[in-house]
């Protein structure tokens, strides 16, 4: 799949959070405008928060558990150096991310999950499969780089999609200001990774 082809598939993708969604288009979310959220707004040590900056941090942290999940496997299957070092960095960065934002929930006094039917009436809430993941893990090797370039492409734009809803709708400072350090660390990913399918065959 070249990169015209994948960029097509990306922007037809299910955006991951249907939290935003306009009532008159169920599971439809705008990026950057804000979330229909309850207005609750709460302070704590950890600062004021809303229902928002709750869900974001809920299923960023549980996103950023899929994309361990999945870049841990560069270390052990046959890929170049590009990948591999792409898929370290992006390991050490996850793990850092995730672990500040579970000190924030707890800091929120919020549990570390959400309702698994919290969001139904948004459209649910999307994320890399349980089944993608598991046929990466299954690929053969000749596949094996290129499967896992275009599955961390598109699991790295639902996180754009959930970030940017986070920066519109969002009122904790430390997580709208990781929502967009998210945005720009993740599209120059996307735009890496395009550039190694390229030379793919």
């Amino acid at each position: 799949m070249k990169r015209s082809t994948l960029a097509l598939a990306i922007a037809s993708l299910p955006l991951l959070a249907g939290c935003g969604a306009d009532p008159s288009g169920p599971g439809s979310v705008t990026p950057g405008t804000a979330a229909a959220s309850p207005s609750r707004s709460e302070t704590s040590p950890g600062g004021t928060f809303n229902a928002t900056d709750v869900m974001f941090v809920q299923m960023m942290i549980a996103h950023h558990r899929q994309g361990l999940e999945i870049v841990r496997l560069a270390r052990t299957r046959p890929a170049g150096a590009e990948v591999r070092t792409l898929a370290a960095a992006i390991e050490v960065t996850e793990t850092d991310e995730a672990a500040t934002m579970t000190g924030w929930l707890r800091g929120w006094g919020e549990p570390m999950t959400a309702d698994a039917h919290a969001h139904d009436a948004h459209g649910g809430l999307h994320g890399t499969s349980a089944a993608d993941i598991a046929s990466l893990t299954k690929t053969t090797d000749a596949r094996f780089e290129r499967d896992f370039l275009h599955l961390m492409i598109a699991h790295q734009h639902a996180a754009i999609e959930f970030a940017r809803i986070e920066t519109g709708a969002g009122v904790n400072p430390h997580a709208t200001d990781l929502a967009r350090r998210i945005d720009r660390s993740r599209s120059a990913q996307i735009t890496q990774m395009l550039a190694l399918v390229d030379t793919r065959p």
